[in-house]
């Protein structure tokens, strides 16, 4: 009878995490939209050295150009690997992609993003170039945290690291690259591992 009414409140707890997360969520996401990321730092980094224009962290025009171009590649490319990962977990979960927790999430990410890339294009106009890697990770770590609520707790912690790395990164202009490669590299990777292994 015990185990029974264990096993019944054990179930009853599921069909509530379900519903209040999302819990499709990949590891293997992480891990694909990390891989990317260190992919998209090694063309950035030829595209910088190619054009020898580095001076304490800035670029020339032309420079600044194609690793915006980059970056918007590599986040397409991210962006197809955690869609591919987290509808196929979904149906082998046998759960809807799209609810309103999706929704939820959605919203909750967005928001930190979309006032983030702003700041960003006001600093690419006034040419603040050294600033840029701080700052998407400060404000892509916000992200994670204002989703946290709807997704798996572990997220806070990748978001918290996000955010240090960022705040560092602000004070050492001209190594931002490398401050990309471990946030929106290495980072992911290690959280898409944890991720897949605790929750596959």
């Amino acid at each position: 009878m015990t185990d029974k009414i264990s096993e019944d409140l054990a179930h009853i707890r599921s069909m509530m995490e379900r519903s209040s997360r999302f819990v499709s969520l990949s590891g293997l996401s992480g891990i694909g939209a990390g891989a990317t990321g260190v992919v998209g730092a090694y063309f950035a980094h030829r595209i910088i050295e190619k054009s020898g224009s580095v001076v304490n962290g800035y670029y020339n025009h032309q420079t600044v150009f194609d690793l915006v171009v980059l970056a918007l590649i590599t986040l397409i490319v991210a962006l197809f690997f955690g869609s591919f990962f987290t509808i196929r977990k979904s149906k082998k979960l046998g759960l809807p992609v799209w609810t309103s927790t999706t929704k939820k999430t959605m919203i909750q990410l967005s928001i930190p993003l979309l006032v983030g890339g702003v700041f960003c294009l006001a600093l690419i106009k006034y040419e603040l170039f050294g600033l840029i890697a701080g700052t998407t990770l400060i404000f892509y770590g916000l992200a994670l945290l204002n989703a946290e609520k709807y997704v798996f707790s572990d997220i806070k912690y990748l978001g918290l690291l996000e955010i240090i790395l960022g705040c560092i990164a602000l004070f050492w202009i001209g190594k931002g690259l490398l401050f990309w490669t471990i946030g929106f590299g290495f980072l992911h990777i290690i959280y898409g591992v944890i991720l897949y292994r605790k929750y596959k």
